[in-house]
C-alpha cells in the first residue's frame, strides 16, 4: 500500500463543501493495554524481541510505535466525534488483522478495538459494533469480539485472512459463526448486485443484540476488480453503493458512525485514492448534502 494514498485522499477533501478536516492526538500505552498484552506492546516499542515486534511484517524501527500511536488516535478520534456528530471518518485504518499478543497483516494495534475500549472506560458506550468491508477477513477483530460481550463484529470479504497469510480462494474456508462475530464471504467474480444483496442481507446482524451505542466501519478499497489481490468484480460505483447503503442503514437506526479506510494495492494509486474519497462524499452526500 502507497502511504502516500492517505495525504492525497486528504488533499482530494480538503476543499470538500460539508467536510472538515481536523488534527487529532495519539493513543496512550494506557488504552493499547486493554487490548493488547504488555509483552507485545513493549515489542514494538522497543523492537525486543525483533520476531514478536514485526509480527505484523513491518521492518522495526523507532519511528514505528510513535507512528502507530498516532494512526490508531485517528480511529478514536473519529469514533469520539460520532458520538457527538452521530458521523464521523479517519483517513487512517483499523488495523483489524491485529490480535491481543501480536499483529498480523501490516496491522500493529487494533485500532477499532482499542477506540472502543478506550469509549467504554470513559462511560461514553456500552455496546458497539464493527462492520468489516476490506477485502481480507477481519481476523483480529473476530478475536477480539470473541472475548468482549459487549461487541460485535460482522466481516463481509472476498479473501481470506489467518495465520499471517491471505488466501485469495474463500471457497473452501469458512469461519463459523459465533455469538459476537460474523462472516459472510463474497464468491469469487462477484458483482455489484450479488454484493449488494449479502449486504442488506447481513445488516441486520449488526442490531440482532440490540441496537450498538456505536457502529465502525471498515471501508475497503481493495475489493476493486482492479486491485490485484481481488477476485471480485466491484467498481468504483459499486463500492460507492456499498458505503451509501452502510450510511442509510446507520442513519434509519439513530447508530453513530464512525468509518476508517482501509486497502487498496492498485499500481495506479488514483484508483484507490477515488475510492476512499468516494466514501466520504457518499457520507456527506447521507448526512449533510450539499445544497
Amino acid at each position: 500500500m502507497p502511504m502516500r494514498k492517505f495525504a492525497m485522499v486528504a488533499e482530494s477533501l480538503a476543499w470538500e463543501p460539508n467536510i472538515i478536516i481536523r488534527d487529532h492526538e495519539p493513543v496512550t500505552r494506557e488504552d493499547l493495554l486493554r487490548v493488547h498484552t504488555p509483552e507485545y506492546v513493549d515489542a514494538v516499542q522497543t523492537g525486543d524481541p525483533r520476531e514478536l515486534a514485526e509480527s505484523q511484517k513491518f521492518p522495526w524501527s523507532e519511528q514505528l510505535y510513535p507512528s502507530v500511536l498516532l494512526t490508531n488516535g485517528g480511529v478514536l478520534a473519529a469514533a469520539r466525534t460520532a458520538l457527538e456528530k452521530r458521523v464521523s471518518g479517519a483517513l487512517a485504518s483499523g488495523f483489524h488483522h491485529a490480535g491481543p499478543v501480536h499483529g498480523e497483516g501490516f496491522c500493529t494495534f487494533n485500532g477499532l478495538v482499542v477506540a472502543l475500549e478506550k469509549l467504554r472506560s470513559e462511560g461514553l458506550i456500552r455496546t458497539a459494533a464493527v462492520l468489516d468491508m476490506d477485502l481480507h477477513y477481519g481476523n483480529g477483530t473476530a478475536m477480539l469480539a470473541e472475548a468482549r460481550r459487549w461487541m460485535f463484529a460482522l466481516s463481509i470479504y472476498g479473501n481470506d485472512y489467518w495465520d499471517n497469510k491471505a488466501w485469495m480462494d474463500v471457497t473452501e474456508r469458512k469461519h463459523p459463526m459465533g455469538m459476537q462475530h460474523a462472516s459472510h464471504a463474497l464468491p469469487a467474480r462477484c458483482h455489484g448486485t450479488e454484493m449488494l444483496s449479502i449486504l442488506h442481507e447481513s445488516l441486520p446482524l449488526l442490531i440482532g443484540h440490540g441496537k450498538p451505542d456505536i457502529l465502525l466501519y471498515q471501508a475497503g478499497a481493495d475489493p476493486l476488480k482492479d486491485d490485484p489481490y481481488s477476485p471480485l468484480e466491484l467498481t468504483a460505483f459499486d463500492l460507492a453503493e456499498r458505503d451509501r447503503a452502510v450510511f442509510e442503514f446507520a442513519k434509519k437506526h439513530d447508530i453513530p458512525i464512525a468509518w476508517v479506510l482501509a486497502g487498496g494495492y492498485t499500481e495506479d494509486t488514483s484508483k484507490v485514492v477515488e475510492v476512499h474519497t468516494n466514501t466520504a462524499r457518499v457520507c456527506r452526500d447521507t448526512y449533510c448534502p450539499v445544497a
